[in-house]
């Protein structure tokens, strides 16, 4: 699996715009070493520990700007809060408080993205559409964490057409959202190695490739 090649390829096939987050997941510290030297800088991990380990592995590479992609559990938020960048799985209200009082108290302010659900799927965390317009003005009182984006990861087995109108409509949500609140959600973290193009298409600002890149997890 050349690495080079693969990012060659997709690269060529994005607009600059968008931020290409490779996913490390069950990849060696080699494999990563690789894309930075390509020119990659921001890697994504969805394991706490895995992360810290390869982190601390590389931390002479100051640049990387680390995601966090993983569900999160409470008593794993602090370290999420103090080694990643970005979080990209802020999946309910009280995660989302939970991280705010830790980035008062840690005086941390990180990037996150609101995890939402369009369709209905009972194997993905996240809000479905109802649930964050109950929540917003609370989210809207949120002062430490950034809000910056929704992040959405599709149910599996749907057509191209739907992939098309859950990415179109996962934007449309965000664009509703930042016009009838205080929040503004620029950035879309939606795409994956199976359907980064239809999420570019619809707007993804971020798309989240491993597999595309890396080839198939050991």
């Amino acid at each position: 699996m050349n690495i080079s090649e693969n990012l060659d390829k997709i690269l060529g096939q994005i607009p600059s715009s968008v931020r290409l987050v490779a996913v490390t997941k069950k990849k060696s510290v080699a494999a990563i070493e690789e894309a930075y030297n390509y020119g990659i800088r921001d890697f994504a991990e969805s394991r706490v520990q895995e992360a810290l380990e390869k982190q601390e592995q590389l931390q002479n590479y100051q640049d990387i700007c680390w995601h966090f992609i993983g569900h999160i559990q409470t008593n794993k938020a602090k370290q999420v809060l103090k080694n990643f960048h970005w979080i990209h799985s802020v999946d309910s209200l009280k995660l989302a408080k939970y991280l705010d009082k830790l980035a008062d108290k840690n005086s941390i302010s990180p990037h996150v993205c609101l995890q939402v659900k369009i369709l209905h799927d009972p194997n993905k965390y996240g809000w479905k559409v109802e649930e964050i317009w109950q929540d917003l003005s609370k989210l809207e009182s949120l002062k430490y964490i950034k809000i910056d984006g929704l992040m959405t990861i599709l149910p599996l087995g749907l057509s191209q057409n739907e992939c098309l109108d859950t990415f179109a409509k996962t934007k449309e949500l965000a664009s509703k959202i930042t016009e009838k609140s205080s929040l503004q959600l620029k950035e879309l973290s939606m795409g994956m190695s199976n359907d980064y193009l239809l999420a570019v298409e619809k707007g993804a600002t971020m798309i989240r490739l491993g597999t595309i890149i890396f080839g198939e997890r050991n």
